[in-house]
């Protein structure tokens, strides 16, 4: 066989390997000695962003998955669709209201993912705590990462995963009712006007305040397409515990003894009272010294060789059984 032929064969069986020393698992990070574990908030999660310019609306959707790479929809055609191998992916559909069609999407554009198979690129996650970042005053982690191409510039995607002890990370505004076509041109009509661009933004603001998710921003920085994400979870502090969430967990058990637990602990509480307090009495009434000192020191004397004796009776009656001393019937 060739030397070619050889390296591109144990390349072939180490790409799989090597594609996934690349990735990470969301539910074991760990840095600078501290553990994360964001299973919780696996799953596609999305944020939308509408940009009006009459007579069109463009709905850009970015979808994350930290756990996985985003699964396909067999009712879309593939075109329309992210990658597979996706983590970070944005969709952007525009709507015209001057066409009947539906809305048709634009742009299919890879942030992030495991592309070894297609284009030869690799999650390459860096993650570093938001407190080590300067100029920072959030806790949290940040996640950076790349693989994606699009129109031949390289993709990153950022994500501030920030600790926000209220929030599973999980929460999203509710949907709005589909508006009909008269209120859509109201909406379209009220874009074009800055009165109207600025109770959109206000509604924007309404829903991030809701989202946990949040898009923060989508240009280029140096070489690279920087989407930026903000994601406020409880699982990005480093106070939490990991439980169940169901009051069961290692938190619980941690935080609270059981019942035998404090009643080793009374007990022992009690004797050690009984006898500080006896051993200060005898002394001070009747100048005791030594044994003499604790309370009932007779006995307490006494308690190994009544405990002597009892293990021999204990023996000699199982040893023994139904003996009766050697003695016959007459």
């Amino acid at each position: 066989m060739k030397p070619s032929a050889c390296f591109f064969l144990a390349a072939s069986l180490l790409l799989p390997s090597l594609s996934t020393a690349l990735t990470f698992e969301c539910s074991h990070i760990r840095v600078k000695g501290k553990k994360y574990n964001f299973e919780k908030i696996g799953g596609p999660h999305t944020v939308s962003v509408i940009e009006h310019s009459p007579p069109s609306i463009h709905n850009t959707t970015w979808a994350v998955d930290l756990c996985g790479t985003l699964k396909k929809d067999k009712e879309v055609p593939a075109g329309d669709q992210c990658p597979s191998g996706s983590y970070v992916c944005g969709v952007k559909t525009t709507f015209n209201r001057n066409d009947d069609d539906k809305p048709h999407v634009d742009e299919v554009i890879p942030i992030a993912g495991s592309f070894a198979t297609s284009t030869g690129t690799n999650l390459d996650p860096i993650i570093e705590r938001l407190e080590d970042i300067s100029g920072s005053d959030m806790t949290g982690l940040r996640l950076e990462l790349h693989g994606g191409t699009y129109m031949k510039q390289k993709q990153v995607a950022i994500i501030d995963l920030q600790c926000d002890p209220e929030r599973t990370g999980n929460e999203k505004s509710p949907v709005k009712k589909k508006k009909g076509k008269d209120d859509e041109d109201d909406k379209v009509r009220n874009a074009e006007s800055d009165e109207g661009n600025d109770s959109a933004d206000d509604d924007d603001d309404d829903d991030d305040d809701n989202n946990s998710l949040r898009f923060v921003s989508y240009k280029k920085e140096e070489d690279h397409q920087v989407l930026r994400l903000d994601w406020r979870t409880k699982y990005a502090c480093t106070t939490y515990e990991e439980d169940d969430d169901s009051g069961s967990g290692k938190e619980g058990t941690s935080k609270h003894w059981g019942f035998f637990t404090w009643f080793i602990v009374l007990l022992f509480l009690g004797i050690a009272a009984y006898l500080i307090f006896g051993s200060w009495l005898n002394y001070n009434r009747y100048g005791a010294r030594g044994w003499d000192l604790l309370p009932h020191g007779d006995t307490i004397r006494d308690i190994p060789y009544l405990f002597k004796d009892w293990s021999r009776k204990v023996v000699s009656t199982v040893s023994g059984g139904g003996s009766r001393g050697g003695y016959s019937a007459v």
